[in-house]
């Protein structure tokens, strides 16, 4: 917003101001929104969760233990306490979507080009390997309906030359329903790198128990694709100038660095100075990781269609959005459940289906953990998430009986191919 503060989360850029009016907002304006707040974002804007030096650690509405995710957690957090019906977020690896799931909101990652980018802030503006996206939240689904209807509307392309000419498609032509098909949900039920915790697969059992009921839905099972492999490429190119920018940014006015700057940036194996042949290397990887997945996707294709191309494939992908509800300060590491799909450039949808019940969400107390990752997550869920900390409290001298996770938002995606936007919105 022209001569409002742009900050992305750096002490160093608290006096930087926009110097026009964002393109997205200028569309809103004229459609009658009013803005009244600009929400935080954390420190490089590379968290899950939303701290930073210039205005602390924003907490989730639901419980102040717990993040309200990131980086567009400013604005969960507000949307959460029901301060607004609709904001703007932005998502290169689950900004929109993670802030959504953690408040217990609707929140949507276009497909890149889309919706107008011209007026934001961040570092390593230009970097084209792993795309960023606008997208908004709201308390409810006719909000993300109403942004995108209205923002395609406003054809964003003849003002902002990398938006995609592509008007708002008839919904009842992209449904398969209407066509006279069933529509083909298919259930990740991990990623198989990292186990959900029980109220991510409790939700995952209740919808795919709802939807068996419904005759025109056909409910399947889905294989991931080397999800492993879609983390390290999306890893090594987030960062190509070995995050030079953010940490000048930071070193700029010697503020400290965040538990999660350090985590993306410092511990993070994958960040490197690319050379131009490294940065050609990786975004060759990246190609044929999606066109493998393609492969992938087609596969579950029944049959032929006119032209020799797959049909009546799978429609969407309904899946976790993160391991388990919104984790305590500072822990949020696991980036693939959304971040897999900034990979890919597939759009999704975030809402909400329930609540953590510890009495219900138990912890498995046996479990083999795949990797550190996962390993990681289990003692997250093990020791402060579903049920309670009860034996881990007696041994240091507390005979309460604190239930760290119960009645935080449950929420699940929905995740359709690129372009087929209109497909998991409605």
């Amino acid at each position: 917003m022209k001569g409002k503060g742009l900050n992305a989360g750096f002490v160093s850029w608290w006096d930087h101001k926009g110097e026009e009016d964002a393109h997205v907002l200028r569309i809103l304006w004229r459609a009658g929104c009013v803005f009244y707040a600009r929400t935080t974002q954390p420190q490089t804007l590379m968290h899950l969760e939303t701290s930073n030096n210039l205005y602390g650690v924003t907490v989730n509405p639901f419980n102040r233990d717990l993040t309200s995710g990131g980086s567009s957690g400013g604005e969960g957090a507000l949307l959460g306490l029901r301060g607004s019906c609709l904001g703007i977020g932005s998502d290169i690896g689950g900004s929109v979507r993670s802030p959504a799931a953690n408040c217990g909101l609707y929140g949507f990652r276009p497909t890149s080009y889309r919706v107008p980018v011209r007026g934001w802030s961040s570092t390593m503006l230009g970097e084209e390997q792993i795309v960023a996206v606008t997208g908004p939240l709201s308390a409810s689904l006719e909000g993300i309906k109403l942004f995108m209807r209205t923002i395609i509307a406003a054809k964003p392309w003849l003002v902002e030359p990398s938006c995609l000419p592509l008007p708002w498609k008839n919904a009842e032509l992209e449904q398969p329903i209407a066509r006279g098909k069933n529509l083909k949900v298919a259930m990740l039920w991990s990623d198989d790198v990292v186990r959900p915790h029980p109220p991510i697969l409790r939700a995952l059992k209740e919808v795919a128990q709802k939807l068996e009921k419904v005759t025109t839905i056909e409910i399947t099972d889905w294989s991931p694709y080397n999800h492993d492999e879609a983390w390290e490429i999306i890893a090594s190119l987030y960062f190509p100038d070995g995050a030079q920018e953010e940490i000048n940014a930071i070193d700029a006015s010697g503020e400290p660095w965040r538990p999660l700057s350090r985590f993306i940036i410092q511990e993070n194996p994958h960040v490197k100075h690319l050379s131009v042949e490294e940065v050609w290397h990786w975004t060759n990887r990246r190609e044929e990781y999606r066109r493998k997945y393609a492969e992938h996707w087609n596969q579950t294709a029944t049959s032929i269609g006119p032209d020799g191309e797959p049909a009546d494939m799978v429609d969407v992908i309904l899946a976790p959005v993160g391991p388990g509800a919104a984790p305590p300060l500072d822990s949020a590491k696991y980036w693939g459940y959304t971040s897999q799909w900034n990979l890919l450039d597939y759009p999704a949808l975030v809402f909400p289906v329930s609540k953590v019940d510890p009495e219900v969400d138990k912890v498995e107390e046996v479990y083999e953990p795949m990797n550190e990752k996962d390993a990681f997550n289990y003692r997250l869920c093990k020791l402060t998430c579903l049920v309670t900390l009860l034996r881990y409290l007696y041994a240091n001298g507390c005979e309460d009986e604190p239930e760290v996770y119960r009645d935080a938002p449950v929420s699940l995606q929905l995740i359709g191919r690129r372009y087929e936007d209109e497909k998991v919105r409605l």
